[in-house]
């Protein structure tokens, strides 16, 4: 007696590989292995620290200290500006994950130069590496992560969201 074997079934795709399918949509419709920038884009950007970047602004109990946040700003500013002539025609990016350590403290009237580096490219994905410099003290440094999108559908994305 021969044994009948049971019909084979093609495997349930799991969320991550239907998520992963989604992401890989770029901004224009085209698939993100299609988006190509150079790693090595670089972008400086110079400011000198106003009161309203201090903990001070928040919190007259505190130091006229250049805050983490306005570090970061200048930071993931120099990030965006860095591989924007690259972008696809429309396409902007944001930011999506930050990880920098702010390792000295500058007060208001300082000269800080935040400097963007990109480093890493998988799809629309974006890994940059960062450094804050005051003079030539290193003032904070580490990785901010961005995402390439499209505006109007990411707008209209973060709306739903909002509602």
């Amino acid at each position: 007696m021969k044994r009948r074997s049971a019909p084979r079934r093609r495997p349930k795709k799991s969320r991550s590989a239907t998520r992963a399918k989604r992401l890989a949509a770029s901004p224009g419709g085209n698939s993100s292995s299609e988006i190509r920038l150079s790693l090595g884009l670089e972008m400086t950007v110079e400011k000198i620290v106003p009161h309203e970047w201090t903990l001070a602004h928040f919190d007259p109990r505190l130091p006229a200290v250049f805050s983490t946040p306005a570090m970061i700003g200048m930071m993931e500013h120099a990030a965006a500006q860095a591989v924007l002539p690259e972008l696809p025609p429309g396409a902007i990016t944001v930011g999506t994950r930050i990880e920098v350590d702010h390792l000295k403290a500058v007060t208001t009237g300082a000269a800080v130069r935040a400097t963007a580096r990109l480093v890493k490219h998988k799809g629309r994905f974006l890994v940059f590496e960062v450094e804050a410099r005051s003079g030539e003290n290193a003032i904070g440094r580490g990785y901010v992560y961005r995402a390439i999108v499209e505006p109007v559908k990411f707008h209209a994305k973060a709306q739903t969201h909002a509602s």
